[in-house]
């Protein structure tokens, strides 16, 4: 009997290789004989970079770079298994935990770390870049960027504007003549799963700029101010993106990579292909996955819906083994076999997470043992 487990992370207490190494444990344990393959997943978010680090056997690159708030901090990009490919997140350098709650305003927060990590890997000889996008604490556009890879965005006086969200409104000329020359020789690959354009109301600072701290008032500033400066953008790079599909991700990076060059698909597509996970479902019985809460939005894109969704085009049965189960959760009965929740009973959501390693070996063990006994073991 073969098993596929290729879970997303349980966002705050385990890591998605955490959880599938705890439940493909599990499964050995309960089934002898029983192959259990790991296979962690993620859509382009926290995760993503040790996802498929871990998957192709390849390893960290650990660096210092800006952060959000453009103080040093320590983050990484992969190299991955085939060593060619360098794959990089938002999340572990711009992302929005990074940032105290406290702090948190689209005003003063910047995307050049990842512009950092993309120019360090460049100097590593790296020509094609996973980009994952999710959890990002920026609205700048990509200006951070842009300008990490030699991109100026001047004043009216002609003076370099800081490298934050607040300072869009504040650029009156744009020269794309310095940017880096190797990127024109890069594949780029985007890994998202947003399709929000830049502006608007259902742009970037409408629809994510609330929860990265911006006020109505603040939303309405920092929108105009992005829209003004794409058109500079746009005009610099020869390309009109501003409304394509995915440009308002991550706070307009979006739109500064398809600017680059860069295109844009499904986060966990990505992540399955780059994996091979469609390949080991080909071959597997059952596949578990999972993440941290699922309820009836996991049916629109999530991670464990789309794994779900692979393994019943490649005749393997799907099990749903997540942290909790929410609101509308019995609509996950659609997609899954069956679909379970590691916590056992009412508790409060820090004790949960303290314990997930012992709730999520419990839970994963009983799956195993009616599996065993359902098939005659």
């Amino acid at each position: 009997m073969r098993f596929v487990v290729a879970p997303d992370s349980y966002k705050g207490s385990l890591t998605a290789s955490e959880v599938a190494r705890i439940i493909a444990g599990a499964i050995r344990e309960e089934i002898p004989g029983a192959e259990a393959l790991e296979f962690p997943m993620a859509d382009g978010g926290e995760g993503t970079v040790e996802a498929l680090v871990a998957a192709t056997g390849g390893r960290l690159r650990r660096m210092e770079a800006s952060g959000p708030l453009l103080a040093p901090v320590q983050t990484a990009y992969g190299e991955l298994g085939d060593g060619r490919t360098a794959a990089l997140e938002v999340a572990n350098v711009a992302g929005l935990t990074m940032v105290p709650p406290a702090d948190r305003n689209p005003l003063y927060t910047s995307s050049r770390g990842l512009g950092e990590l993309m120019k360090a890997a460049l100097d590593e000889g790296y020509r094609r870049f996973i980009v994952g996008l999710g959890g990002s604490a920026t609205n700048d556009g990509g200006m951070g960027m842009l300008e990490a890879l030699g991109v100026r965005f001047l004043d009216a006086s002609g003076t370099p504007v800081r490298p934050v969200g607040g300072e869009l409104e504040r650029v009156a000329a744009v020269d794309w003549s310095g940017l880096d020359g190797r990127i024109a020789e890069a594949d780029i690959l985007v890994a998202s799963d947003v399709d929000n354009p830049l502006c608007g109301p259902r742009g970037a600072s409408a629809v994510f700029g609330p929860q990265k701290g911006a006020t109505p008032e603040l939303v309405a500033r920092l929108d105009e101010a992005l829209s003004a400066w794409s058109k500079q953008v746009e005009a610099a790079c020869g390309k009109r993106i501003a409304e394509a599909p995915g440009a308002g991700a991550a706070g307009g990076l979006g739109f500064a990579l398809m600017a680059l060059g860069g295109r844009l698909s499904s986060g966990a597509a990505i992540v399955a292909e780059t994996i091979g996970l469609t390949k080991a479902l080909r071959a597997g019985d059952w596949v578990i996955t999972g993440e941290g809460q699922s309820d009836h939005q996991t049916l629109h894109g999530k991670v464990p819906y789309y794994v779900a969704q692979l393994a019943q085009r490649c005749g393997a049965r799907p099990i749903l083994l997540s942290g909790s189960l929410g609101a509308g959760s019995e609509a996950l009965f659609a997609a899954f076999v069956s679909v379970h929740a590691a916590v056992p009973r009412p508790m409060p959501v820090e004790e949960a997470m303290a314990d997930a390693t012992a709730l999520l070996e419990r839970a994963a063990r009983s799956i195993a043992r009616l599996i065993r006994s359902a098939s005659g073991g």
